[in-house]
């Protein structure tokens, strides 16, 4: 299915679109909220801006795309493949992120507050300026990443491996500032 079949049917009513190839496409601005992407393929897909609210992305592949200022809040993206992927900006408050994998992920001031964060993997991700309030990071992996200047007021942070992590100007859970 090419990106005007997909946008054509969507306008028409149609939400489901799991487990299909859109790999590349061009998304740019896309309004699809409450569409259901699971185990889709949208690797190196462009999404930069688009209304993704309420998606399904269970289990899809998005390495390496660019949902840069995306709208993803609510979002559910377990088991997702986000490797590489630049959020930068991205909304995803409320967005359920168990065992996403976001490793080397770009998420620079990307919102993550009251995110579900339990296994994910961020080793490597860039978080800079990102906000983290009241996330749930059980068991995460965040080893290597870059947090400076972030902000993870009352946040769960358990047995999460913060090994080689980049803490500087970081907002800790008790609202410290780390220097």
């Amino acid at each position: 299915m090419d990106v005007q079949e997909l946008e054509r049917r969507y306008t028409a009513g149609q939400r489901d679109f799991s487990q299909r190839d859109f790999y590349r496409a061009k998304l740019i601005f896309a309004f699809l909220n409450g569409a259901n992407f699971s185990k889709a393929n949208l690797g190196r897909a462009n999404l930069r801006g688009a209304n993704l609210r309420q998606v399904d992305l269970h289990e899809a592949d998005l390495t390496r795309a660019n949902l840069k200022d995306a709208d993803l809040s609510e979002a559910n993206l377990e088991g997702a493949n986000l490797s590489g992927a630049n959020l930068a900006g991205a909304n995803l408050r409320g967005a359920n992120l168990k065992q996403v994998n976001m490793k080397c992920a770009g998420l620079h001031e990307a919102n993550l507050s009251q995110t579900n964060l339990r296994y994910a993997n961020l080793s490597g991700a860039r978080l800079i300026g990102a906000i983290l309030t009241g996330a749930i990071m059980v068991k995460a992996n965040l080893a290597g990443a870059v947090l400076n200047n972030t902000n993870l007021t009352y946040t769960a942070v358990i047995d999460t491996d913060l090994s080689e992590a980049v803490l500087k100007s970081v907002t800790m859970p008790n609202g410290t500032v780390n220097e």
